[in-house]
């Protein structure tokens, strides 16, 4: 159920969120995008897409994630992962499949000429509070770096530095991708894409 196969008039792709769950599989048809999640399954007509909205959203265990929420006028929201459990501690990336996927779910969107909201990023009530304390947090993390060097505290204000530079790649690129902003169908958002 992990394999993917892209044909030309009906891709799939499938991933295993969890350990312990069901695998998640879509098909795109001709005339919708079709979804099976262990015994449950439905249909989403592309006109019936009201939002889609594409994340970077890293986990624990799955540092290059990205994920694409599908929300139906009626039913539940969808999500795809670009990465599949395949056990306790190993994930395994579909970058190429995701990206191929998720491009062909939009040009068919793009075909049925409606107004879909095409969406990137974070929510702005949750963007914008985060990165303020973001900001914060970097600011404080290098006046203790200053402070440090200036008591003549090398090895902690090391430390410290080195712990900013760490905070700055990962909390700062995960702010960069998930700035909130919208797209075209035809023009994805690179960022929010894996390379593939």
């Amino acid at each position: 159920m992990d394999q993917q196969t892209l044909t030309t008039d009906q891709p799939i792709y499938s991933y295993k969120p969890s350990l312990l769950g069901a695998p998640w599989e879509f098909r795109l048809t001709p005339a919708g995008l079709v979804w099976e999640v262990g015994r449950h399954s439905g249909h989403v007509a592309y006109q019936n897409v009201r939002m889609v909205r594409l994340l970077f959203r890293p986990t624990t265990m799955q540092t290059h994630r990205f994920v694409t929420e599908i929300w139906p006028q009626d039913g539940p929201k969808l999500t795809i992962a670009s990465t599949s459990c395949r056990s306790m501690i190993e994930h395994e990336r579909q970058d190429a499949a995701y990206r191929n996927f998720v491009t062909a779910l939009h040009r068919r969107i793009g075909a049925a000429g409606i107004n879909t909201r095409l969406v990137s990023g974070k929510p702005g009530f949750l963007y914008w509070p985060g990165l303020v304390v973001f900001a914060v947090v970097a600011l404080a993390l290098g006046a203790l770096t200053v402070q440090g060097l200036r008591t003549q505290f090398w090895w902690g204000a090391a430390f410290v530095a080195g712990f900013l530079a760490l905070f700055l790649w990962q909390i700062g690129g995960y702010f960069r991708r998930n700035r909130p902003g919208t797209y075209r169908a035809d023009d994805l958002p690179r960022e929010l894409l894996p390379r593939g």
